[in-house]
């Protein structure tokens, strides 16, 4: 009889305590990595253990136990969440890419007791009201004696429960402020689990780890994949994608996860004729587009799957192999695409280009009519709770469409809605035809107040060089599924478009902008665009 998979991250960690052959490794500290730093799965267990000892004393008395990380992909911040595995306190990840008071409401929103951080990251924390939360630097000798009392100490084997709170992760924010969304242990052990056993991931095996380890996606789908399989896992401090493919030659990396633009950023990089000379066997991650997956499977030789997902986890589709092209997968049962006022949208219905000309009825929201799935629920906000749970249904913001056949495609989010001469439009679609425009590198599709009512199609775009209206304008007039209602009616070109660290365009930036920027403007007239 199969032993039941562990359903806590204690469990998980607890079982390598005697694995010396592998574990846990990142570069150097050189300005040219000439080498490595590596720590066995046994080593690392008792470094939580010291640790998690050490929290037990600096989080004793009232209130909980809330401790908030913010370093980049270091061995520290994996010490740690193995130290909150292992004594019951709650390790929020905060996000570096924040700054300054919306910073310190993060720490604040999530009740930090203290915030571990290192040299590197401790001046964004210079000047912020933290009251009396106390700020300890990994990079000082007071953290080395906070720790030298509690070297070796015993390895417990607390009673962790899979509903047991481990993890606050910051939401990405890119609609609103971000939402502390709860993971307990079985929504960071489950995943680990299910994916390592799908790709048949063991102890020969290393993952290798780049995304931020503040964010849902590299600990999910990297870090507690690692530790079910029993496999080796490689740090990246930060992500690069000039040093990707490096990365995993040395470190023998057969699997890695990702989130956003990652594909896309290693495949503009210089091509070589060894690219696919490589130890990669998987890729497992979210939001790369059709084109740019078949690409790096291609160039890298490595079978990628697209999954779609968010972090509060109510809704997820899994990559199906008989999918169409722009399809995410099949929709999972309990799980319906809901128009505003509750009701089925209608399948949608292509011309014989393949353009969607029913979005009005078919887009709707992703909802979970079964339940909240593996929703835990925001920290400390009872009116995000409220508002994803609504008559026993949860409630994704995220829009789609479905297709005859049972495929759903992905419409962006509920923010991304536009109400264009009354009739209801999503950016996502939209977002996509522009992207086929070749001199484009990165585009946003936006709604910008109508002054005779309603929103007008906006597009932030990126191109590489010159913008050239007339061109663009040419482009757009030959895509037989962008309707006429869809062409932008404004054209920002940008150097570069805001981005969260795990590369989802800032949208609620470039709204909150408009057409009042800085950057070069364009408007359409006629057929064609001229500058504003």
């Amino acid at each position: 009889m199969t032993a039941p998979a562990p359903a806590t991250v204690t469990e998980l960690l607890l079982r390598l305590g005697d694995v010396h052959d592998r574990g846990l490794a990142t570069v150097d500290a050189t300005p040219d990595e000439t080498g490595e730093v590596a720590w066995s799965w046994a080593e690392h267990v008792q470094l939580s253990a010291d640790r998690a000892a050490l929290l037990d004393a600096l989080l004793d008395g009232d209130g909980p136990r809330h401790f908030g990380v913010l370093l980049d992909n270091v061995p520290e911040f994996s010490f740690l969440l193995g130290a909150a595995a292992l004594s019951g306190s709650v390790l929020v990840g905060l996000n570096s890419t924040r700054r300054g008071e919306a910073l310190a409401r993060d720490i604040r929103h999530a009740d930090c007791r203290i915030v571990v951080t290192n040299t590197r990251n401790r001046e964004l924390l210079d000047g912020l009201d933290l009251g009396d939360i106390a700020v300890l630097d990994i990079d000082s000798d007071e953290w080395a004696a906070l720790l030298e009392p509690h070297r070796s100490s015993p390895i417990p084997n607390p009673a962790a429960d899979p509903e047991d709170l481990l993890m606050l992760v910051f939401t990405s924010g890119t609609s609103g402020d971000p939402k502390a969304v709860r993971c307990t242990h079985r929504k960071i052990a489950f995943p680990g689990t299910m994916l390592s056993e799908r790709f048949g991931l063991g102890t020969s095996d290393v993952v290798y780890l780049a995304m931020p380890m503040f964010h849902s996606n590299s600990i999910m789908a990297g870090w507690s994949v690692g530790l079910a399989a029993g496999a080796g896992i490689a740090l990246r401090p930060k992500f690069s994608a000039s040093r990707f493919l490096r990365d995993v030659r040395r470190f023998g990396a057969t699997y890695a996860n990702y989130v956003g633009k990652p594909l896309s950023y290693v495949l503009a990089t210089p091509e070589q004729p060894d690219d696919a000379n490589n130890s990669l066997r998987f890729m497992y991650g979210n939001e790369g587009s059709s084109g740019i997956v078949d690409q790096f499977s291609r160039r890298f030789d490595v079978r990628v799957s697209d999954a779609f997902g968010s972090t509060e986890g109510g809704v997820a589709i899994s990559p199906d192999p008989a999918a169409p092209a722009g399809a995410l997968g099949r929709l999972p049962a309990g799980v319906a695409i809901l128009d505003r006022d509750g009701n089925v949208c209608a399948p949608a219905e292509f011309d014989a280009d393949g353009r969607l000309i029913n979005g009005d009825v078919a887009i709707g929201e992703l909802v979970n009519t079964n339940g909240p799935g593996a929703f835990a629920g925001y920290y400390n906000d009872p009116d995000a709770d409220a508002d994803r749970m609504r008559d026993g249904k949860y409630y994704s913001g995220d829009l789609g469409y479905l297709d005859v056949d049972g495929f759903v495609y992905f419409a962006g989010r509920t923010s991304g809605w536009l109400r264009v001469d009354g009739e209801n439009l999503a950016a996502a679609p939209i977002e996509r035809i522009l992207l086929r425009y070749p001199a484009f590198r990165r585009v946003a599709v936006y709604a910008t107040p109508d002054p005779a009512g309603g929103d007008q199609v906006m597009a932030a775009v990126v191109p590489d060089g010159d913008f050239d209206a007339a061109q663009f304008a040419k482009f757009l007039g030959a895509q037989p599924d962008l309707g006429p209602k869809q062409w932008p009616r404004f054209v920002r070109v940008c150097a570069d478009l805001p981005q969260t660290a795990t590369f989802k365009v800032l949208t609620r930036v470039l709204a909150a902008e408009g057409t009042q920027c800085n950057d070069p403007m364009w408007i359409r007239s006629g057929d064609g665009f001229e500058r504003a």
